[in-house]
């Protein structure tokens, strides 16, 4: 890989992480597996409430080429998923993960609208393009059977604790907005009181100023009477 495309790969993958942590789209997050690298992602999917994978939490690894963005990331799910469109190694059908003329993936797409594709396609199935042919023919024909299968597994695979819901992705958001709006709150408030300190110290000095100029009328009035006082004394004389 050229040094320019190694730069270029390196400022795209920074925005799209700070992307990611400032503002991700609604039950996904991602981050890099190392702290050192940005070569490999991990990403969870919260399932959306009202399908078959409510409350449970998907887990994908994402894998950045070389090339980024002119070749498309590489994503597969590492938790096990019943989807005609997700096979039994985590690979996803979707145009976006192709490049043309048979897939749609554009540099111009970031790791955060892929991801939002994906849990939609979570939520709609695509029947015509089935990668599992068993489940796409059962997602076809008996879809009451398909969503309890999906359920299952998802309560089997997707979820820590069968009775309760796993640790949500929009705690850890909410938990972030808290410490955004806090540090703010704090930094208003420091700005504040600096203010309200300068404030102060120029009041001060205008007082003293209004003080000082007091003073000195009193002293000036004090020297004008002195001087008339000696006047009349030396008329009388």
């Amino acid at each position: 890989m050229s040094s320019q495309a190694s730069v270029m790969r390196l400022t795209r993958m920074k925005g799209e992480l700070q992307l990611l942590t400032n503002q991700p789209p609604h039950g996904i997050a991602a981050y890099p597996k190392s702290e050192d690298s940005i070569d490999v992602l991990e990403a969870k999917i919260q399932g959306t409430q009202g399908t078959p994978y409510e409350n449970g939490e998907f887990v994908l690894e994402i894998t950045i080429p070389d090339r980024y963005p002119t070749l498309p990331p590489n994503v597969r799910f590492i938790t096990r998923i019943y989807h005609p469109n997700i096979d039994s190694g985590g690979r996803i059908c979707l145009d976006l993960l192709n490049m043309p003329p048979k897939g749609g993936w554009k540099p111009s797409i970031n790791l955060s609208t892929l991801l939002a594709s994906i849990k939609l396609l979570m939520d709609e199935p695509n029947g015509d393009d089935g990668l599992m042919a068993d489940i796409t023919e059962q997602f076809r024909n008996n879809r009451p059977l398909f969503e309890k299968t999906a359920r299952d597994w998802t309560k089997k695979y997707a979820q820590t604790n069968h009775d309760e819901q796993p640790s949500s992705i929009f705690t850890l958001q909410h938990e972030s907005s808290v410490h955004a709006t806090s540090t703010e709150f704090s930094n208003n408030t420091h700005h504040s009181t600096k203010k309200s300190s300068k404030e102060a110290k120029v009041r001060k000095v205008s007082e003293d100023s209004s003080d000082s100029s007091s003073s000195e009328d009193d002293s000036d009035s004090e020297e004008e009477s002195s001087k008339k006082t000696t006047k009349q004394k030396k008329r009388k004389l």
